[in-house]
């Protein structure tokens, strides 16, 4: 089995990838989870969960993106159509502030996994319309809600000439992907986001990620982290300030490359890597 000879950008030891969700259910719907922990009865219009959402519009997206400046480390925004419409502003402000903006459905409800194939294929030329209007660019990547895709999806995408999808939950490292109309890039999706923590304690999150980095720099070089945070959840002060103790130990690296998904996604496909086994990269 030969070695991998898989590398970073000028020998980086660590690529950390931080993917940024902003958010929007339909008309009348709420985010379904929040830190509230009673639910109203069924058929009542949940006005409180539905002003939770709207936070990472409001606020959220906007604190994070100072966070990610504040540090050099461009991020992947994933906003619903929908969000990117109600919130051109922000998504805006992403596109000078240097960060990547890919697609992530139309409304977060809808998914896609439930859609016929026509259904899924008019959405994401739906959703990609959205996106290009207000970015006034080419989508290259995208999310789906709930990291919920169909057995189509990823054919879809390479037919709307996307380069990455970022939800892969079976590798650890990029891999060149096949469907029936090409190929693109699969990246690895974080397991560990910050809607997980935010009804306990934030320490948490900055706990898990700091342990998985310090781990992954001194052990297996050539890693690469995944990190990620929904406007609505993350973008609130006490989230905030786990989001930054985190840049900020990762920061105090210099062989750390701060990348999007665009930019692992380009690096790869022009290195001619298809694949990083880890078996060839430890094994060998």
């Amino acid at each position: 089995m030969p070695k991998s000879n898989f590398e970073w950008p000028q020998g980086k030891r660590i690529a950390v990838m931080i993917t940024v969700l902003l958010e929007t259910w339909s008309d009348g719907k709420a985010a379904p989870y929040s830190i509230q922990t009673t639910s109203l009865k069924p058929g009542v219009v949940d006005h409180s969960g539905i002003a939770w959402g709207q936070y990472g519009g409001n606020e959220g997206l906007w604190r994070i993106m100072r966070i990610l400046d504040r540090f050099n480390a461009p991020g992947t925004i994933c906003p619903n159509a929908a969000s990117a419409k109600l919130y051109a502003d922000a998504i805006r402000q992403a596109i000078k502030g240097g960060h990547e903006i890919a697609g992530h459905g139309h409304f977060q409800d809808e998914l896609m996994v439930y859609m016929e194939p026509e259904e899924e294929r008019e959405l994401i030329r739906r959703s990609l319309r959205i996106l290009e209007d207000v970015t006034g660019q080419q989508t290259k990547g995208w999310c789906c809600p709930v990291l919920a895709w169909s057995e189509n999806t990823y054919d879809f995408l390479v037919q709307e000439k996307l380069a990455w999808h970022g939800e892969a939950k079976d590798i650890s490292l990029p891999r060149k992907i096949a469907t029936p109309s090409g190929s693109l890039i699969a990246l690895p999706v974080s397991d560990f986001a910050d809607n997980r923590v935010l009804r306990g304690s934030p320490l948490d999150f900055f706990d898990v990620y700091r342990e998985t980095f310090d781990y992954l720099y001194e052990h297996e070089p050539m890693a690469m982290l995944p990190l990620a945070v929904h406007s609505h959840w993350g973008g609130r002060p006490l989230m905030a300030a786990m989001l930054q103790k985190i840049l900020a130990h990762m920061s105090g690296r210099s062989d750390v490359w701060f990348a999007r998904g665009c930019d692992i996604a380009e690096w790869v496909t022009q290195r001619g890597f298809d694949d990083a086994p880890y078996a060839q990269r430890f094994f060998a």
